[in-house]
């Protein structure tokens, strides 16, 4: 028969024991929770980049959307110095995507929306950005040194790389862009000034149906000048624009 004290150290070592597997089965829990917790969590993050993935991008082509290009426009003129060389805006229509979607049908005019915003983006560079601002307009931003003829270069590949035809279904059709350019500082300080003349441009060069258009400084002139006549001095006399240099001056 076991003496009492070999019965009271048995009863120990199954307490401890039962103790030890009670902590373990709780270790265990925890982690099981832990692990959700994770799983969860990921999930979270994932469901908000998704979110913000879709607020950014056209769902038709998967380009970065109108708002995202304003936002990236923003960011880069903000941090563009007086003696960095300019960037610049390309906002591009196309021409006779309406009667093609019209003719065809709006599956066959998605089809050819992709197509285009497809060969927009392997005709830039890696570091330049394409975006479909809606409809049939979409704007490039090309943030690195560019001087005015690799400009007309990089307007004509875009030119030739949209004009040629796309085949859907077995039907051929074509479109051509008109691309209206404007550069920074001197076309806009701010992105919607720089937007808005590239925009203004774009229309130029679909009136003359030149293929691409730079900012026409003229008109940008009278419109300054149209707005800075009314806008008095301290002297009370108003303000003019010296065409030389595009400076304002009192008169």
């Amino acid at each position: 028969m076991p003496s009492p004290a070999a019965v009271m150290s048995h009863t120990a070592r199954d307490r401890r024991d039962a103790r030890i597997a009670e902590l373990l089965a709780s270790l265990e829990r925890l982690q099981a929770e832990l692990a959700r917790a994770r799983a969860e969590l990921a999930g979270t993050r994932n469901e908000v980049s998704s979110a913000r993935h879709q607020a950014l991008h056209d769902d038709l082509t998967r380009l970065p959307n109108g708002r995202f290009f304003r936002q990236r426009l923003d960011h880069v003129m903000a941090r563009v110095r007086p003696d960095h060389a300019p960037l610049a805006v390309l906002y591009l229509d196309l021409d006779r995507f309406k009667p093609i979607n019209d003719a065809y049908g709006h599956e066959a005019g998605d089809e050819l929306l992709r197509i285009v915003a497809a060969r927009l983006s392997r005709a830039v560079r890696s570091e330049d950005m394409v975006s479909r601002l809606g409809g049939d307009e979409f704007a490039c931003l090309l943030s690195d040194p560019l001087d005015r003829p690799a400009l007309c270069r990089m307007a004509t590949k875009l030119f030739r790389a949209v004009s040629a035809p796309v085949d859907i279904d077995g039907l051929e059709v074509s479109v051509h862009p008109s691309i209206g350019i404007a550069l920074c500082p001197e076309d806009g300080v701010t992105g919607e000034e720089l937007l808005k003349n590239a925009d203004a441009a774009m229309y130029h060069a679909k009136r003359d149906r030149s293929g691409y258009a730079f900012v026409d400084r003229r008109i940008r002139q009278r419109e300054q000048r149209a707005v800075f006549d009314s806008v008095p001095t301290r002297s009370g006399r108003g303000v003019s624009l010296d065409q030389s240099d595009n400076r304002l001056m009192a008169v």
